[in-house]
């Protein structure tokens, strides 16, 4: 369709003149208008719009004549008729210069390729010279008030009731004849017209009047307001030939304009509205086809005020209709009447500060060539302010204030107005005078979806994939979805210049199935465009382009042109395909001669359908030919069908399609293979949708009997009319099993009527069909857009629609055009169209279709969307009807939407969006909600159940709202919903204090806490070396770096409100039981998540809840939450292939498992280890004397066989940084320490390589780390037992991590007298419970049991009862406990998270030196003893070596 585009152009008039243009009026082919001012007669030129020749009337002879009035161009541009005031009609000839007179030439820069080459091209491009002369003016001695022209002839209607026929040639008596209104009979219609009632016609004259070829009459205007038609009976106009109808009941006419293509009659009145008449075929009579009137719905303000119509404007191709009214404004309507423009609302109307701006008032308007353009002349008292005048001064030579203006509006086209061939393809096409506008996307991302490879398919010349040589019809649309809708812009497309300055206006334009291919012809010639290489081919030979003209339209076949015109050197019609790789030259054409002009022509898969200037269809096959060098096409002629019994003139068929839709769709289940083959043609022929089915009555010849080269194609079946009012006609020829419904249905647009889908209807389960059902059923839907294209899969519509952009740079005194116009673009859009033809299908009881249809297309996006939609609109319409509804159809469409999962979130979503009056209606045929909240919760479905809740605390009391609120509150805790947890906390506060409509926003207090649990501890940046620095000192001053998120019960309400504690003896009742069920994971999530005050609930719960009753298994579980491996067994040697096998297999699951479970696995280690010499210099720094390794042998004896040593792992810096947590997994992948720097000490001093055995077991101690978010997360737990004094907590804690120092503060804690005697045993007995687990399970516990054995000691002595197990004999007999090498407990190497850094490794067996006397530098900026505390935090890492 039509869209306005940017702001108008305004054409100066040169010359000065006192006189304002009043009237425009085209040439037959718009490259010339003639404009009448007073005494001036101009003639202006299209394409550039410049003022060729101006005639002005002497005084005397104005005197004489009057002032001009209107205008008339005889068909061939040779003579204009002008009418003047005084009844004179005077003639003027239209001399063109010679050949070489142009008045404006172009000028080439020198070398330049396009010179002068053919005679005549010149001319193209140039504005002609022309002049005018006076003729012998004609006295008609009455005031003229119409003109029309008539092939030879020139109609005047004169004042005083006559109607003259004068020949444009011969103007002597011979030359004319007058009929008198009063001898035309008129009637209601013309069987009656003899003897039926008359119209009384005395002095009635004829105001207005056009002629219509394809009807072969004049619509008229009486000058009483009556509306009539008036036909010749035979050729020659004369009285008693002629027979009038009129139209009842309309007495307010004021203008009238024919549509030629569709047979209509456009009638303006008085009233506002414009009435469109057809003449019924039957009996003559003029029936009122449809009306174009604003309504109040979206003009309230203006929809009655608009004045009588002024001036209707029909399109050169007769798609649109302009109509301004005597109030000005104008508005763009489709031919059945939608809606496209109006300028009397929205930003045409109002200045952005919202004040009124008055109406362009419009004197004459007329199309350009095309329709690019609209010629507007503003009406006298528009043009001339004194601002304006300034205006113009200013830009302008002296005295412009007297020229005169004409205003241009641009338009772009929908390709489909004038090539409807476009219509079987999935994209939308627009054009402009010198672009085309295109929905695709780019072609890289949508072949390389479609190709494997995309750089192999590419064809030698210009790089776009090769079409194979039969594409499968499911394929052909490669592009996906996103493509076509993935942005409301355009993709422009710029006509090469050289081909338009020759070849203007651009009169069609196709695009190929893939969107990737353009081409369009103008005048003569064509060119074509690839999207792939952005590249235009335009013929070689300019004199193979200029001697063919495009008649019958353009279109693609895989990647050929396909294209019907007229070669004016052979003087015949030609069908022509052009490929689109090679160059564009008529030696690469394959040509077929046509006996007859072609109308129209249409590609379906593999054929051709022609329609013809002799009311004949042709059909041809295309084959692709690749015998020779070049890849050419070779056409056949299948079959030819006559129309001419059915269409009375040529130009009335609008388009015309092949398609693979038929109504016996019994036949096509038997044998979908036939779905593919050409079975209909359809026709729009002016308006009407007529299909020929080809017949199978006659005897059927069986596919296989018959060789397929000459299989003679069946007959055609005579045609049945299925729509009215068509448009536009949209069909696929791909198939697709699941989508059988949308694919082989027909989608048709309608104007005002919105669109119709011819929709087949197929039998369940291949069950037999009903026999009363009808095989297909035509539906009519209502969209909000201009459909310019179908998506069939996709359930979609595409359009465009006119946007505005309002410019206020120019605000104040002076109002330029830019002001007075907002600048117009043209915006893609899309609607989706499903909902629709579900819900005709319930109304019409064929729920089973719909069910069917509706799954086939349940996959897509937005399903869910459409569904609500449907429930929505049903909702609407019935709720709000005043009258009772006999049979409502929201119940039918509750129980469809039911079959679908969605059915919840779709009726919750709807009512949300819908106000709180039609709750109950909706509700009463859905069901109870709380029924449905209780459905959701049962599904698992929280989020729609809190949705429910907002209806249920709007439809039931207070306390039903609470009790499901607590339900829903209870069930989102569990399953660790946080944010719907926040929501819910909010909404049980909002209804406690009864604010019923606005609940709280959410409290800000909040917002650090809902980051992600125990990030923030990061976030903080509190060094984990720090927090056990000051626990290990006994300072409880975390407070200070850590402000702990205050929660829900916060502070600083005045009264804690009773809901407040309801809230909180739930979220206590929630702690509890997490806590009881040792989920300390899922306790710290829940306390940061909600702000939940844990050191404070800990604190108050210490000696109920937060006990420890069974130790072992409460660290198991803290394993398996954290994913924390299982500390591997040092115990045994290498020596036993057996224990190898064991622990290589500990250590892979291990390692699998901890890398499964580690966010930060590929930490950010990227600084490089230090060289190796740091190691060797430390090892020679070593020295310890034979005498401390003997020791140490020997004391080491004791406990273990004399063969065995503990190997330790230590942590080697040159300056001691920061430790990180990083997962010592890390340095077994990353660090480069390992190829050669690992040594081993022995007794004698001596180094030796670890064998490849001996590594692996080091790994996989280092493996006995679980995750760093794990870590964080642990020491943060840590941190908060000890500030609530959950000293059980805290050792279970400290013996996961393997902290030596907890263990060691925990026991010094428990000799204050402020803590139970019953904690103090639980924790001895749960040690001891722990080391006899260990001893048995897990032995790999057993090394860190050794290293606190010192204070398990001190804690048995402190008991009453002297226990002394076995197991805690001291292994050194150390005295100072924090000395991390002696005591076994070497640190384990980490990353840290910001910086990076590893630390080469080194191994010493543990009783090399005394304890604490490893020889480390301190830190730089802490004592030594930090040093030293810092080290132990990690834990041991103990490997036994043989």
């Amino acid at each position: 369709m039509y869209f306005l585009t940017g702001w108008p152009r305004r054409l100066l008039c040169p010359l000065r003149s006192a006189e304002e243009p009043f009237h425009v009026q085209p040439s037959s082919h718009r490259f010339y208008f003639a404009l009448l001012s007073e005494t001036q007669l101009s003639v202006w030129f299209s394409r550039p719009g410049v003022l060729i020749v101006s005639y002005i009337e002497s005084a005397k002879a104005a005197a004489q004549f009057g002032s001009y009035q209107t205008a008339e161009w005889k068909p061939d541009d040779s003579m204009i008729a002008v009418a003047t005031a005084k009844g004179y009609i005077l003639l003027f000839d239209v001399l063109g210069g010679g050949d070489d007179k142009y008045l404006y030439e172009p000028v080439y820069p020198k070398g330049s390729p396009r010179v002068k080459v053919t005679p005549g091209y010149k001319e193209e491009q140039c504005a002609p010279a022309l002049s005018l002369e006076m003729k012998k003016p004609v006295d008609l001695e009455a005031p003229i008030t119409s003109l029309q022209t008539l092939q030879e002839d020139l109609l005047v209607c004169t004042a005083d009731g006559y109607l003259h026929v004068l020949h444009w040639d011969g103007l002597g008596s011979n030359g004319r004849k007058a009929i008198c209104l009063t001898t035309i009979p008129f009637s209601l219609d013309l069987q009656s017209a003899r003897g039926g009632p008359s119209l009384d016609l005395e002095g009635v004259h004829i105001r207005r009047m056009e002629y219509c070829v394809t009807l072969d009459g004049f619509a008229v205007v009486l000058s009483d307001g009556r509306l009539g038609f008036i036909t010749p009976l035979s050729n020659i106009i004369t009285t008693d030939q002629l027979q009038g109808v009129w139209a009842a009941d309309v007495t307010d006419g004021t203008c009238v304009a024919v549509n030629n293509k569709y047979r209509l009659m456009a009638f303006g009145c008085c009233s506002g509205s414009v009435l469109v008449y057809m003449i019924d075929t039957t009996t003559g009579s003029m029936q009122l086809s449809h009306k174009l009137e604003l309504t109040p719905k979206h003009y309230p303000d203006i929809y009655n005020k608009t004045g009588p119509v002024k001036l209707i404007c029909w399109s050169p191709d007769y798609s649109v209709a302009m109509v301004t009214w005597e109030c000005g404004g104008l508005s763009l309507w489709s031919v059945f009447g939608a809606q496209l423009i109006c300028t009397l609302g929205e930003d045409f109307a109002y200045r952005s500060d919202g004040t009124k701006k008055d109406p362009l008032k419009i004197s004459s308007m007329s199309w350009g060539a095309e329709g690019y353009h609209l010629w507007v002349l503003p009406a006298k008292q528009e043009r001339r302010s004194p601002e304006e005048q300034q205006d113009v001064e200013m830009d302008a030579p002296p005295h412009a204030s007297l020229q005169a203006g004409i205003l241009q509006f641009h338009f772009i086209k929908s390709a489909l107005t004038v090539n409807p061939c476009t219509s079987n393809q999935e994209q939308v096409l627009l054009h402009g005078e010198d672009r085309l506008y295109l929905t695709c996307g780019d072609p890289t991302q949508i072949h390389s979806g479609s190709d494997a490879h995309p750089h192999t398919h590419l064809h030698p010349r210009d790089g776009s994939p090769l079409h194979p040589h039969r594409p499968n019809p499911d394929s052909s649309l490669s592009q996906g979805l996103s493509t076509l809708l993935g942005h409301k812009h355009w993709h422009v497309v710029q006509i090469h210049s050289t081909y338009l300055e020759s070849n203007w206006p651009i009169r069609f334009a196709a695009i190929d199935t893939a969107g990737q291919c353009m081409a369009v012809a103008g005048r003569r010639g064509f060119a074509h465009y690839s999207l792939f290489t952005r590249k235009w081919k335009l013929f070689g030979n300019i004199t193979q382009e200029q001697n063919m003209t495009v008649t019958g339209g353009l279109a693609w076949w895989n990647d050929f042109v396909v294209v019907a015109c007229y070669n004016f050197i052979d003087q015949q019609e030609q069908l022509r395909l052009y490929q689109r790789s090679s160059n564009l030259d008529n030696a690469f054409a394959s040509v077929t001669k046509l006996h007859s002009d072609t109308l129209l022509l249409n590609v379906f898969r593999d054929m051709i359908i022609l329609f013809r200037a002799d009311c004949s269809i042709c059909l041809y096959s295309i084959e692709r030919r690749s015998d020779s060098l070049n890849p050419s096409a070779s056409v056949e002629l299948l079959q030819e069908v006559s129309m001419s019994r059915y269409i009375p003139h040529p130009a009335l068929v609008v388009s015309v399609t092949l398609t693979s839709v038929r109504t016996e769709t019994g036949i096509t289940l038997k044998a979908p293979q036939q779905a593919c083959m050409a079975e209909s043609i359809m026709l729009n022929l002016a308006g009407q949708l007529i299909m020929l089915q080809r017949d199978r009555s006659g005897p059927q010849v069986r596919e296989k009997e018959s060789p397929a080269v000459n299989k003679k194609l069946l007959p055609f079946c005579p045609p049945v009319v299925l729509a009215q009012c068509v448009e536009n006609v949209w069909t696929t020829c791909r198939s697709n099993k699941k989508k059988r419904h949308l694919l082989e249905a027909l989608w048709l647009s309608c104007g005002e009527a919105g669109m119709k889908v011819w929709l087949p209807l197929f039998p369940r389960d291949h069950r037999k069909p009903h026999s009363f059902l009808s095989r297909r059923i035509m539906l009519p839907f209502h969209i909000n857009i201009y459909p310019l294209a179908v998506l069939f899969e996709d359930a979609l519509v595409l359009g465009a629609t006119n946007e505005t952009v309002l410019y206020d740079g120019l605000q104040g005194s002076s109002e330029p055009l830019e002001a007075l116009f907002p600048y117009c673009t043209v915006e893609r859009t899309s609607q989706i169209y499903l909902h629709h033809i579900l819900r005709q299908l319930l109304v019409r009881n064929l729920g089973e279709q719909a069910l069917m249809l509706a799954q086939s297309c349940a996959s897509l996006p937005y399903f869910p969307h459409v569904m609500e939609l449907m429930v929505h609109v049903v909702l609407e319409e019935e709720a709000t009807s005043r009258e009772p509804i006999p049979d409502p159809l929201l119940p039918t469409v509750a129980k469809f939407i039911t079959e679908f999962p969605l059915f919840l979130q779709t009726i919750v979503h709807c009512a949300r969006k819908t106000e709180y009056a039609l709750w109950n209606y909706l509700f009463a045929a859905v069901g109870n909600p709380k029924d449905l909240f209780e459905e959701c919760l049962m599904a698992q479905d929280l989020d729609t159940a809190a949705s429910y809740l907002i209806i249920l605390q709007n439809m039931e009391v207070p306390a039903v709202s609470r009790q499901h609120a607590t339900l829903l509150f209870n069930t989102a805790l569990e399953q660790g919903k946080w944010d719907l947890c926040r929501h819910m906390i909010r909404f049980l506060k909002a209804i406690g204090s009864g604010e019923m409509e606005t609940p709280p926003p959410t409290p800000t207090v909040q917002e650090p806490s809902s980051t992600g649990g125990f990030e923030f501890f990061r976030n903080r940046s509190i060094s984990l070396s720090q927090s056990a620095d000051s626990i290990s000192t006994g300072k409880f001053n975390l407070q200070k770096t850590f402000s702990m998120p205050t929660g829900a019960s916060a502070k600083g309400r005045d009264g804690e409100c009773a809901e407040n504690m309801y809230i909180d003896m739930m979220l206590w009742r929630h702690a509890r039981h997490l806590l009881e069920q040792v989920r300390l994971r899922d306790l710290g999530c829940f306390s940061a998540q909600l702000g939940f005050e844990l050191i404070g609930w800990l604190c108050r719960e210490r000696n109920r809840v937060a006990r420890v009753e069974d130790f072992v298994s409460a660290l198991k579980r803290l394993h398996k939450d954290f994913l924390w491996p299982f500390p591997v067994s040092p115990v045994g040697g290498f020596s036993s292939p057996l224990k190898n096998g064991r622990c290589r297999t500990v250590l892979s699951t291990r390692l699998l498992k901890s890398q499964s479970a580690d966010s930060l696995l590929n930490s950010d280690m990227d600084t490089a280890p230090p060289p190796a010499a740091a190691t060797h210099s430390w090892l020679d720094g070593l020295g310890p004397t034979d005498k401390d390794l003997d020791a140490a042998s020997s004391s080491h004896s004791n406990q273990h066989s004399p063969q065995t040593h503990d190997a330790f792992l230590s942590l080697l810096t040159n300056k001691v940084e920061e430790y990180s947590l990083g997962s010592a997994t890390d340095l077994t992948e990353t660090s480069s320490v390992v190829d050669g720097d690992w040594t081993m000490v022995d007794e004698n001093s001596s180094t030796l390589s670890l064998s490849q055995a001996e590594l692996e077991h080091i790994s996989m101690e280092l493996a006995n780390k679980g995750p760093h978010k794990s870590q964080v997360q642990l020491r943060y737990l840590l941190h908060v037992f000890m500030e609530a004094g959950c000293l059980e907590w805290c050792v279970v804690v400290g013996l996961i991590l393997r902290d030596a120092n907890v263990i060691k503060q925990v026991i010094s804690f428990l000799d204050s007298p402020e803590v139970p005697a019953e904690t103090v045993q639980s924790v001895r007995s749960g040690l001891l419970a722990v080391d006899t687990w260990a001893s048995s399970d897990c032995l790999g516990y057993k090394p860190f049991l050794h290293l606190i054995q010192p204070q398990l000691q001190q804690l048995m002595e402190s008991a009453s009862e002297q226990v002394q197990p076995e197991a805690f004999q001291p292994a050194c007999q150390s005295s100072k406990l924090g000395g991390a090498e002696g005591s076994g407990g070497a640190a384990a190497p980490r990353a840290d998270d910001g910086r990076g850094a590893a630390a080469p490794l080194g191994l010493v067996l543990p009783s090399l030196e005394p304890a604490g006397g490893f020889p480390r530098p301190p830190s730089e900026d802490g004592p030594p003893e930090q040093t030293e505390e810092q080290a132990d935090e990690e834990g041991a890492y103990d490997c036994t070596l043989s």
